[in-house]
């Protein structure tokens, strides 16, 4: 034997046995979530849904705490200053990837600055327009508005939100010309649609489906690349004629850069667990999501791939960095 295998087998034996002890010990206090969205949205319900159920699982309230602003960045900036002990995660959404391209001087990295520890659901987006526009399909809105460049508008939450890139998405392949409105809140953008002030929008499932099927706005098309359950009559864009539109405003938890191995093992089984069970499962479908749970390499994956994406989407609709 070497003479070396003794010490090296007892550090690496040491080092398993403290990550282990790290995993039994955590969590030791109360869980900080942050939501960088207002209250009552998809993003806070999931958060307190999935947080409720991991207070039952691991024994330790998880606390939300509302950090909006800024299109998710300052709850973004929050966790990614955090220490990295995993009691304090955030609820990330597809902004955090969009950002790069609409932000020259972000004061964090949305792949270095965090650990991935899950996706936690799939959140279409739907296309509505106000019922006096004339405008009854997908390739019925885009023959009007390049008829008409520049003459109808759409509404957004903010510059560099999922609303928002829709949008441009729409305008570079359907070939049409739209003035972007933006928003303070989601509820504003719902006003503003309602009222007539905005002509369409993509918004999130549940806050149109009910002025919806009071005829108070019409649902044209789905950015999901398949129907989903919650509105299955309404099509996708492929399907509709306009393949390529596909937004997915997912969510998902992250921890600061940093959090050891062993810790994001158990908040990754635990939220999967947690995001799995029927009762949680249910209570993201009345928001229109479906529970996308994966590994960290995945999540990172995606973030990754999402940043792509929409940096190219940013590029070509000209957009200048803020």
């Amino acid at each position: 034997m070497n003479a070396r295998t003794i010490p090296i087998a007892g550090f690496v034996a040491a080092a398993i046995f403290a990550a282990d002890a790290n995993a039994r010990e955590f969590p030791s206090r109360p869980v900080r979530l942050i939501v960088a969205w207002a209250p009552g949205g998809a993003p806070d319900i999931f958060a307190r849904v999935v947080g409720e159920k991991l207070f039952a699982q691991m024994g330790q309230p998880v606390i939300v705490d509302n950090r909006p602003g800024a299109t998710g960045n300052i709850g973004a900036e929050i966790v990614s200053r955090a220490p990295p002990d995993g009691h304090t995660i955030f609820n990330a959404t597809l902004s955090l990837a969009i950002s790069p391209g609409f932000y020259r001087n972000l004061p964090f990295d949305p792949v270095r600055s965090f650990s991935p520890v899950t996706m936690l659901a799939s959140v279409p987006l739907i296309l509505t327009v106000h019922p006096a526009l004339p405008a009854r399909s997908v390739a019925d809105l885009v023959a009007l508005a390049r008829s008409k460049p520049g003459g109808l508008n759409y509404a957004s939450v903010g510059s560099g939100s999922p609303a928002h890139v829709a949008g441009e998405l729409l305008q570079s392949i359907g070939g049409a010309k739209l003035v972007h409105l933006p928003y303070k809140s989601g509820g504003a953008m719902v006003t503003a649609i309602l009222s007539g002030e905005a002509q369409l929008a993509f918004i999130a499932i549940a806050p149109a489906l009910p002025h919806a099927k009071a005829g108070r706005v019409r649902v044209l098309a789905v950015t999901a690349r398949k129907r989903s359950p919650a509105v299955p009559e309404v099509p996708t864009f492929a399907e509709a004629g306009l393949p390529g539109i596909e937004v997915d405003n997912w969510n998902g938890i992250l921890a600061p850069a940093g959090t050891s191995g062993s810790v994001i093992r158990v908040l990754h089984e635990e939220i999967v667990k947690a995001a799995r069970a029927p009762e949680v499962a249910e209570q993201f479908a009345r928001q229109g999501a479906e529970v996308n749970t994966g590994t960290p390499a995945e999540f990172a994956a995606t973030i990754k791939a999402e940043m792509a994406k929409w940096a190219k989407v940013v590029r070509e609709a000209g957009i200048q960095p803020q």
